[in-house]
């Protein structure tokens, strides 16, 4: 367990601590708040939830709380640069010039690709996009 023998002895001879039901019930909650939050909760906010629900508490309690219980805040990114360009390379032609109607099938096609953050990491979503219309297609024919 890599502790020194008198440490071991100290917490040995140690009397435990008596939690009562109460702080048991208020642990319990303020772990469930911030699970439901995504780790986002903060001591403030935290506090605030919990006066809803009826708890006398302050705020620095709550963070003195939550230093023991390890609920740390993770921020979440708003936003994230997953494309640098080099402004060196020369920028694709305007082949459709605005013009989204082709006449004929398999004439125009679109597409894009975009990133999903997920629990399991960085996903990748690509989408391909028809833009002629069967039934402008159907009418003229």
């Amino acid at each position: 367990m890599q502790v020194s023998t008198s440490a071991f002895y100290d917490w040995n001879n140690r009397p435990g601590k008596l939690i009562s039901a109460d702080t048991l019930h208020l642990y319990r909650r303020m772990k469930a708040l911030f699970k439901r939050s995504r780790d986002s909760l903060g001591s403030r906010e935290m506090m605030k939830k919990l006066r809803e629900e009826g708890f006398h508490i302050g705020r620095y309690k709550v963070r003195n709380f939550m230093a023991k219980l390890n609920l740390v805040v993770r921020q979440r990114v708003a936003y994230k640069v997953t494309t640098k360009r080099n402004h060196r390379d020369v920028v694709a032609l305007n082949l459709l010039n605005q013009n989204f109607n082709p006449v004929t099938p398999n004439q125009v096609w679109a597409g894009d690709i975009t990133y999903l953050k997920t629990g399991e990491g960085w996903m990748y979503l690509a989408s391909l996009v028809r833009l002629f219309e069967l039934d402008q297609y159907e009418s003229s024919v």
